[in-house]
């Protein structure tokens, strides 16, 4: 059965397609008109306070798509006293019904499917990802997200509590306020929909600085918010950098919550950051997740399944599988299929629709990537393929696959962020699981094997936030997502996702007599 559902989609973009919508991917336009790229405060288009710009680039070639006003503190500033207004008692939006919160999102999500080709071909200019996977993937599961969190906007509520004595006790649930929230470039819409659905469901009020290589889909939603009927200042966009706006965003006195998914690196400085006035901090963060693969499965779909749970996204993808370890039965073979299929995979234009592999985002993640390869030949892994860049416009990087990977060696140990597969042999379960545990991440995990007790022995001991059972890169709005160690802390989507926007207030009244 396996087989034929990998007879039937030949390439993981065919799959993913096929995963995530039935919608047919039209015709890209690899030229789309840009629209949005100033700051978004208050329902308003406005320049920086210090009129500077910054370039956002076409990964594909490296050649500027336009300028984009850069805010930092001062912009910041008055995008939280925008948010402030709109969050003052009395103001239209605390007086808002909760189910009509959840109406505009509901509105904004339909806006979104009016304008999905538009957004899809955006999202590919500027961050370099297939079309394909743009307007099937990405967009559906924005969407959908939105969608989600429309439908919790009037269910999340409090309790009532019989108490000891004489009084009325009950609970509400009511939004923290100013929150802050700072995306990645690696899935500017999508990860826009996780931080705004349960923030805006819960009646919170946003500044949000989208990244500075990918702020334009980010932006244009934003315009989406407003024609959609969100109040001025609920929703704030201010693109700029990590140092300036970003860290004003993490620092400022008066944003209560701040909401961040990136490396691990900056997730410590926003962390600290956020320390000052105690603000409430969710992060998302890196990876190095182990993907366990054992001689009793299906080797043809866990071979597919671990490419795309590697090379998915050029390999950008926090919860990359980028460690495999394969049972030594079937080991040389698993090398030799993948190593194949790597050679099979597409890299090109990717407003090309046979392109299964677009760019790196910019110059500076190409050389790293390219970088920890070195260090993977230089080490002793044994190169399979790939091993260096693709072409000499752009930020391609061939499909590269490295065997006779140990647990010391970089590409072992550090997050990679790109299109290069290291496999690693085992020999027994316990082994397989002390060494999957034995690193500082722990965002996510699989395994792949046809032994139901294998696969519940193995969700239950590996150390992550999420651990797929043959599969890989499966995502539900409905289910949450988050890291144990240093992969981050509290979760995004689902109804655990809804615990970060809400505080817990008690009310206790007294009344002349208790009645049960």
């Amino acid at each position: 059965m396996l087989r034929t559902v990998l007879t039937r989609f030949s390439s993981a973009r065919a799959l993913s397609q096929a995963l995530y919508s039935t919608a047919a991917a039209p015709k890209p336009n690899p030229s789309p008109d840009i629209r949005c790229n100033q700051l978004f405060i208050n329902n308003e288009w406005v320049d920086s306070v210090s009129k500077k710009t910054f370039p956002t680039l076409n990964p594909s070639t490296g050649e500027v798509i336009c300028e984009v006003a850069e805010g930092d503190k001062a912009d910041v500033d008055i995008a939280v006293q925008a948010a402030k207004e709109a969050f003052r008692l009395g103001s239209p939006w605390r007086t808002m019904d909760a189910s009509y919160r959840g109406v505009l999102l509901n509105r904004l999500a339909d806006l979104m499917e009016r304008d999905r080709e538009y957004l899809a071909n955006l999202e590919t200019l500027d961050n370099g990802k297939p079309f394909s996977v743009s307007f099937a993937t990405d967009l559906a599961l924005s969407i959908k997200c939105y969608r989600y969190y429309a439908g919790w906007a009037g269910k999340n509520h409090g309790k009532t509590i019989p108490i000891d004595g004489d009084f009325f006790c009950y609970t509400r649930h009511e939004p923290v306020g100013v929150c802050g929230q700072i995306i990645p470039w690696n899935f500017p819409l999508l990860m826009q929909a996780w931080k705004l659905g349960p923030a805006l469901s819960t009646g919170n009020v946003v500044v949000m600085k989208p990244a500075e290589q990918t702020p334009l889909t980010a932006l244009y939603v934003a315009q989406l918010a407003k024609e959609a009927g969100f109040p001025p200042g609920v929703l704030n966009l201010i693109p700029g950098y990590g140092p300036t706006a970003g860290a004003a965003i993490a620092e400022h006195p008066e944003i209560e919550k701040v909401a961040f998914t990136g490396s691990t690196e900056v997730g410590k400085i926003i962390q600290r950051s956020a320390a000052d006035n105690l603000k409430r901090v969710t992060l998302e963060l890196g990876g190095k997740s182990p993907n366990v693969v054992f001689a009793d499965t299906d080797l043809d779909y866990a071979v597919e399944k671990s490419h795309f749970g590697l090379f998915f996204n050029m390999g950008q993808c926090c919860c990359a599988g980028s460690r495999i370890y394969v049972e030594d039965k079937v080991y040389d073979e698993f090398v030799r299929r993948s190593t194949e299929r790597a050679k099979r995979r597409t890299v090109g234009n990717p407003f090309d629709p046979n392109s299964e592999q677009g760019p790196q985002i910019d110059e500076e993640q190409m050389n790293k990537i390219i970088e920890l390869i070195e260090s993977g030949k230089k080490e002793g892994a044994t190169l399979n393929c790939g091993g260096d860049r693709a072409g000499d416009r752009g930020y391609f990087i061939q499909p590269t696959v490295f065997s006779d990977v140990q647990d010391g060696m970089r590409i072992n140990n550090e997050e990679i962020f790109g299109p290069v597969q290291q496999i690693a042999r085992f020999k027994d379960i316990d082994e397989v699981v002390e060494r999957a545990n034995l690193n500082t991440y722990g965002l996510a995990a699989s395994v792949f094997t046809s032994n139901i007790d294998k696969a519940i022995y193995m969700a239950n001991s590996l150390r992550g936030g999420t651990v797929w059972v043959n599969t890989y890169d499966v995502f539900d709005a409905a289910a949450p997502f988050g890291g144990f160690k240093q992969s981050g802390s509290g979760r995004e989507l689902g109804e655990y996702g809804l615990e970060a926007y809400t505080e817990v207030k008690t009310v206790t009244i007294r009344i002349p007599q208790k009645n049960a």
